[in-house]
């Protein structure tokens, strides 16, 4: 009896043993579920436009949980875009014409069409079932409407470009895992920023120029209008410090068409040119170098002196914004500098 008694008890303290080690790794595992269910989302928090087109702007605040680590991402951003790009992650879904030859490589092999940058293809991005759907700028009207397939998150310019961007990088790194990456890239832009305001702050007088269909735009300081359409004509004052040839271009253009004659009469020492035919591709449009060649534009100070500089018209007119575009667009303006 003994003989047998005695393997039992051993067996009994071994279940006994067995089941409460079994209670620990319950805790473990426990709180290791616990743990990923916290890193599971993260937050995005925007104010939304939520009135009509025909409405003055009433804003709601509009909170989102966004997946971690998300396999099937569809952007509506250019920006976005590049900024995920950047960060190593990748793309599943955009408007695929619309995407600039050098974001190509942040979309992956087998990329969807998921519509224009205004119209998206609600049958085709459903179909697909995407984790995380990115808007921003034009394509802002389309959130209803996206938000009922999947999680969608506004990035569209708010405060300053500096302000948008490291807002936007960050909760996009938190969202891949990329952290310290966006971080990085964050102080590296800001840090080329900060160089090319002091190459600009001792450089003169300047005019933003946007040229389309034969026709110039005079781009002013974004003012009232930072985080709307005037953010995008103001980047090179507002963002990069050239000094406006005018206190205030809008009202000495009485708006924004001017003639080549406003050019002379105004004399800006650099002109800041913005081809919008060659961003958007326009057929048989003349190039805006074309257009400004005559005798006019020869007499002024700029063209005298050689500083009327072609901005990348992707880069200034299409995204403006990102973190492969924002060095760009430094690189742009340090041009003055060689």
């Amino acid at each position: 009896m003994r003989t047998t008694s005695r393997p039992l008890a051993g067996a009994v303290l071994s279940l006994s043993a067995l089941l409460a080690l079994a209670a620990c790794g319950n805790d473990v595992a426990t709180d290791t579920a616990a743990a990923a269910d916290e890193a599971e989302t993260v937050t995005f928090t925007w104010d939304r436009n939520t009135a009509g087109e025909d409405e003055d702007p009433a804003y709601e605040e509009t909170t989102v949980e966004v997946p971690a680590d998300p396999e099937n991402i569809v952007v509506f951003d250019m920006a976005s875009l590049d900024t995920i790009g950047a960060l190593g992650g990748e793309v599943t879904g955009a408007p695929l014409d619309s995407v600039p030859e050098y974001l190509q490589d942040s979309l992956a092999e087998d990329a969807y069409d998921v519509g224009t940058l205004f119209e998206a293809d609600l049958v085709a991005i459903e179909a697909q079932q995407p984790d995380l759907i990115v808007i921003g700028g034009r394509s802002s009207a389309l959130y209803e409407d996206l938000s009922e397939i999947a999680p969608t998150v506004d990035l569209s310019m708010r405060g300053s470009f500096s302000e948008t961007l490291e807002r936007n990088a960050t909760f996009l790194g938190e969202v891949l895992g990329a952290e310290e990456e966006a971080a990085t890239a964050i102080e590296e832009i800001e840090a080329g920023i900060e160089e090319a305001q002091q190459v600009t702050a001792d450089a003169g007088t300047g005019l933003g120029l946007m040229v389309s269909g034969g026709r110039l735009s005079a781009m002013a300081p974004a003012g009232a209008d930072a985080s709307g359409r005037g953010a995008r004509g103001g980047l090179i004052y507002d963002t990069f410090g050239v000094q406006p040839v005018v206190e205030d271009i809008e009202a000495a253009t009485h708006g924004e068409p001017v003639s080549f004659e406003f050019l002379l009469e105004t004399n800006p020492d650099h002109l800041w040119v913005v081809d919008r035919d060659a961003a958007t591709s326009a057929e048989g449009a003349q190039a805006a170098a074309e257009v400004l060649a005559n005798e006019i534009v020869a007499q002024t100070t700029a063209a005298q002196e050689g500083q009327i500089h072609y901005l990348d018209p992707t880069a200034w007119y299409v995204v403006f914004g990102g973190i492969e575009t924002a060095q760009i667009m430094i690189d742009d303006v340090l041009q003055i500098a060689d």
